[in-house]
């Protein structure tokens, strides 16, 4: 119960009393919540559904929902942290769900923050080692969008494989560094952006012009090794004719992700 503006504020010592009791509130829901995991788990198997359990476009409904909601002091991005922690935690209890991680030390970090401390981490050396472990079970891959490398370009030769999430999801937590990776389908979310490349030989500038002019809206994010990445806005399908019209021979759509959650 709120307190009028004239009232003595609570003391240092009911404050606290008060966190307690939250806390132990808290605690209780979360268990409760891990215990339903494990019942949506049980109700799986003896389905018969053993496939993945990731489901990226559901998560992102559900967090954009949490920060729809009215809130007085909790920020977005402490309301993203615990949700993909439990989601996270929930997805492990499901099967073996393991990531995997090439990049630097910022794509370690993000891959942390998107997927949470549950499911075990491996940092490898090359990308095509993390390639390959997103296509194994119940496997996701973090890849830094490193200088100089263009792994991304390979997934137009690897249809089960698409990009599911661009990493930071916050524009304050800086700019797009990173890609998820895994045997999942993308589906649109009413919020989302295409990853596509191009080996046209043109100017990043110049592609983007192309494209605007057929009414896709384009930005580019990487180049390398003749071949160059774009991000356009909205959800496209890969056999668009918008993007069959696109500058270049070797041309694809590798995945779709929510755009960052505050823009």
């Amino acid at each position: 119960m709120g307190r009028d503006a004239d009232e003595t504020p609570p003391s240092l010592d009911e404050v606290r009393w008060r966190i307690d009791a939250i806390d132990s509130q808290l605690l209780a829901l979360i268990d409760e919540r891990a215990g339903l995991s494990r019942a949506v788990a049980a109700a799986k198997q003896a389905a018969g559904d053993t496939g993945f359990g990731l489901r990226p476009g559901r998560e992102a409904l559900i967090v954009r929902k949490l920060l729809s909601a009215q809130r007085n002091d909790a920020p977005d991005g402490l309301v993203i942290r615990i949700w993909r922690e439990l989601m996270a935690d929930s997805l492990s209890r499901q099967g073996p769900f393991h990531l995997t991680v090439w990049g630097d030390g910022r794509t370690v970090e993000l891959a942390r923050l998107r997927f949470g401390a549950a499911p075990p981490m491996t940092v490898v050396a090359s990308d095509k080692d993390a390639l390959a472990a997103a296509r194994t079970p119940w496997g996701v891959s973090v890849l830094g969008l490193q200088p100089g490398s263009a792994w991304w370009a390979r997934l137009l030769a690897e249809p089960t494989l698409n990009v599911f999430a661009a990493l930071p999801c916050l524009t304050r937590w800086g700019p797009q560094a990173a890609f998820a990776v895994a045997q999942v389908e993308v589906e649109p979310t009413g919020g989302d952006q295409t990853f596509w490349v191009t080996d046209s030989a043109k100017s990043a500038a110049a592609i983007v012009e192309a494209l605007g002019a057929d009414g896709v809206a384009a930005e580019p994010l990487a180049e390398a090794g003749g071949l160059k990445l774009f991000s356009l806005s909205g959800f496209y399908q890969r056999d668009d004719e918008r993007l069959a019209r696109a500058p270049g021979q070797l041309t694809g759509v590798i995945g779709a992700a929510p755009v960052p959650f505050d823009v």
